[in-house]
């Protein structure tokens, strides 16, 4: 029997997730979902947003299925996904955008860059320090080869032009993915950006260090309708996160209207991580179904629910 841990968080994870965990548990009802609180919410009631044991549990997992959390009003706690992506070796974040124009992955390196951690505030300055070692480009360069052998290329976006840690990064990934044997490209990160936009079709396994890659798959959620519909991986050597791409929208928070696909797409990733690749397909098919029925949320033109959206896949299934 598998353990799955189910993070609902903050704002529309609160709503999106449970629609999720319905779906995962009308396909594996001999699953056990075990129900953490993380985030926000739970910080203004406790004083804690995640301590030692939750990720202890976390831990004990064979996945994760993660809505969003909010982040602490002035900083006053620090942030709870990378403490998760820390303690779990998180450092893949797998990001595929599929629709009718566009079929590409975005490979994200998840624990360096300026999200390392290495900040500070002075009186007249602030500094972020931007970690690229050769050991994360390593690992993370072999996931993207891991993935563009099943699939046909792989580009690597940078800023080799300006930045010297790019400039490492470039040369690292080059010679994992030469050692491999993976057809290989590059790009300008801000070219590659709007060249997305305009030519997905050119586009395969992107491969971009952590900021970059955020900011890159937010740009290409325009060929699927918008960040409500595109999931992500979390994956590290013994464990695995999966997660919408959207954060809590606290601004829509509470009114039944969050687009769910995005945290139904996470379970079949979810799903087929853990070996069940049929009944990710199923789900897979059941969501499009549900869309090409017309039944879509209010950021897609429709008038569904959350909830009816979620009963509609149900059906489906």
């Amino acid at each position: 029997m598998r353990r799955i841990a189910v993070v609902e968080g903050d704002g529309i994870g609160r709503e999106v997730i449970p629609v999720a965990a319905a779906a995962l548990r009308s396909l594996h009802p001999d699953w056990e979902q075990i129900p953490v609180e993380l985030g926000l919410e739970r910080w203004r009631r406790t004083g804690t947003a995640i301590d030692d044991a939750d990720i202890e549990m976390l831990s004990s997992c064979d996945a994760v299925l993660f809505g969003a959390v909010s982040s602490a009003p002035n900083g006053e706690y620090p942030s709870v996904v990378l403490r998760l992506r820390r303690a779990l070796g998180l450092y893949a974040n797998i990001r595929p955008i599929m629709g009718v124009s566009c079929d590409l992955v975005v490979v994200r390196e998840n624990s360096e860059g300026l999200y390392a951690g290495r900040e500070r505030i002075e009186e007249d300055r602030a500094c972020t320090e931007r970690v690229i070692t050769r050991a994360g480009t390593e690992r993370i360069a072999r996931v993207a080869c891991g993935i563009a052998a099943r699939r046909r290329k792989l580009t690597i976006g940078h800023k080799a032009n300006v930045l010297a840690a790019d400039r490492f990064f470039l040369e690292v990934a080059r010679g994992v993915a030469h050692c491999a044997g993976i057809p290989l490209d590059d790009a300008f990160i801000d070219a590659l950006c709007l060249d997305v936009l305009r030519r997905p079709e050119r586009y395969d396994v992107i491969l971009v260090e952590n900021m970059f890659g955020d900011i890159l798959s937010d740009v290409a959620a325009f060929h699927v309708g918008g960040l409500g519909l595109l999931p992500s991986a979390n994956l590290g050597d013994g464990h695995a996160l999966f997660e919408p791409v959207h954060g809590s929208a606290p601004d829509i928070a509470g009114r039944g209207i969050a687009n769910p696909v995005a945290a139904l797409r996470c379970t079949a990733m979810l799903l087929d991580h853990l070996g069940d690749r049929e009944n990710a397909h199923r789900l897979g098919t059941a969501i499009d179904r549900v869309m090409a029925q017309s039944i879509l949320t209010p950021d897609l033109g429709g008038t569904a629910t959350t909830q009816e959206f979620g009963r509609a896949v149900l059906e489906e299934l």
